[in-house]
């Protein structure tokens, strides 16, 4: 969100090239131990290593002298370390995931019996996850899998939530107009999931992890057979009539497969997107009441930014679950 009569913390030009986005941080380390949520810590690194195309969002993003409002589609460039460019995007997500990171340890550094305060809050945010999760997918496949489920989740819902802190999209880099009013350029902070870099590197990671958990509950067979595979029972022409309409929609299928990451990373960033609109467009629609009017939506966002946490976590395991899962007659395959 941008706000005119935002203070301006910095006046330089600096160029936008070409950058890459590395973005969701190093948070199932600490998530909680006796969970073993250790291993998002890789996972995490080589998502934030992605980088996706900051080449196409954040190039030649040239400032000239504009008297328009509106949130901008890429990520402002803040600098440059070498070849690699430092969103303000990225930045938040820095700023969060070290936030998660130093209150979990915090949390879980001398855990007691009987938990109280942090531990106390840590363990039922950790446990409920883990049980409302078992419900859905089940003991088994939970026990594999909430590793992931539980960081993206916990991860989403705080990066959405610290781009409402006030001064997020508000505080930067620009220039005064002919009025004497300040105009935002390059706000130094953005929020993380308003960038599409950042929520498609999450789903590209999911589907990496989606194909590797399929792979190892069904094999490369099962798989194929699951996707291509008659289902109910049949037998003589209509059998034969069957693979045939089920090679089709496995094919279908497969299209839908590979559209997965793609839906899943611009609902969430779409749905953050849109929020920063609203809270823009609200805060300069009456200059005067600029500091009143946006508050009910504001209430609104909170809330929005739980509930894309829960669809982006719920949508992954709903997926999984259905190529996890072994189907009546196709044991024998497995």
């Amino acid at each position: 969100m941008r706000d005119a009569s935002a203070p301006v913390c910095a006046a330089s030009a600096v160029p936008q090239p070409a950058g890459c986005n590395w973005a969701l941080p190093l948070i199932a380390l600490i998530v909680m131990r006796r969970f073993h949520l250790l291993p998002l810590l890789l996972i995490a690194a080589l998502l934030a290593w992605g980088g996706f195309a900051t080449t196409a969002l954040a190039a030649e993003a040239t400032h000239a002298a504009t008297e328009e409002h509106h949130v901008p589609l890429k990520p402002e460039v803040i600098f440059e370390v070498g070849q690699f460019a430092i969103t303000n995007s990225m930045l938040v997500t820095w700023i969060v995931a070290i936030a998660i990171i130093v209150f979990a340890q915090a949390a879980t550094r001398n855990l007691k019996p009987v938990p109280t305060g942090k531990q106390n809050f840590w363990e039922w945010l950790v446990e409920s996850l883990y049980n409302f999760l078992e419900s859905i997918i089940g003991a088994d496949l939970v026990r594999k899998t909430f590793w992931f489920f539980a960081t993206i989740f916990i991860f989403i819902l705080f990066v959405n939530w610290f781009g409402l802190v006030p001064g997020v999209g508000t505080i930067g880099w620009g220039h005064h107009l002919a009025d004497g009013s300040f105009q935002l350029d390059r706000p130094l902070l953005r929020g993380g999931n308003a960038d599409l870099n950042m929520t498609s590197a999450m789903a590209i990671i999911f589907f990496v992890l989606w194909l590797f958990w399929a792979i190892q509950a069904n094999g490369v067979g099962g798989v194929l057979l699951h996707i291509f595979g008659p289902k109910g029972e049949s037998k003589g022409i209509m059998k034969v009539a069957m693979v045939g309409i089920f090679f089709v929609v496995g094919l279908l299928e497969i299209v839908s497969i590979l559209f997965r990451p793609i839906s899943l990373s611009f609902r969430l960033y779409g749905n953050v997107y849109a929020g920063e609109t609203i809270l823009e467009s609200m805060s300069t629609m009456v200059p005067s009441l600029s500091w009143l009017i946006p508050i009910p939506f504001y209430f609104m966002e909170l809330l929005v930014g739980l509930v894309q946490a829960m669809v982006f976590m719920l949508l992954t395991a709903v997926f999984t679950l259905l190529i996890a899962q072994h189907e009546p007659g196709h044991e024998a395959h497995h």
